[in-house]
């Protein structure tokens, strides 16, 4: 019985998951970061929505590199192994590098659809909302997960972002 407890307790604490909640000064940089890549572009700035970081939280809370469907936009960004934090800039470096992959002439993205959709959702001009999530993950080999929604959604077929 101590050994199957034991055991229980060691995979319990294998699959466990921590919400770190976002700063206002982290909040902020996200929204930012977010507008200076939209300005680029010139379309108009979001703002922060609390409503879209709690459904971001429900969906990095499972630590699956997944999107989930709905009816909002996600973007998703992870790190593997335990102890690594995660902050905005990282999440909004790794989303805007795809830039390079997108062109705007012919609304082609070089590496395949999916892989320049995380930069086109930043910079949909119809988004108006952006809210995000970070999860300390010790699952599936991720360390830490960051979550953002947007609202409206982007990446609508046959459709330009800017």
């Amino acid at each position: 019985m101590v050994v199957a407890m034991a055991a229980f307790a060691m995979i319990v604490m294998a699959t466990t998951t921590t919400a770190q909640q976002f700063s206002e000064d982290d909040k902020a940089a996200f929204v930012n970061l977010h507008n200076n890549a939209r300005a680029a572009v010139g379309v108009g700035p979001v703002a922060w929505n609390d409503a879209l970081a709690a459904q971001a939280l429900q969906h990095a809370r499972y630590c699956q590199t997944g999107h989930i469907k709905g009816p909002y936009g996600e973007n998703l960004w992870w790190s593997y192994g335990a102890g690594t934090t995660g902050t905005p800039a990282d999440a909004m470096s790794y989303w805007l590098a795809e830039k390079a992959k997108y062109y705007y002439d012919s609304n082609y993205c070089s590496a395949g659809e999916l892989g320049c959709a995380h930069y086109t959702q930043v910079v949909w001009r119809r988004t108006a909302y952006v809210g995000c999530a970070r999860v300390a993950c010790n699952r599936n080999g991720i360390g830490t997960i960051i979550a953002c929604n947007y609202f409206p959604r982007g990446n609508m077929k046959n459709e330009r972002p800017y």
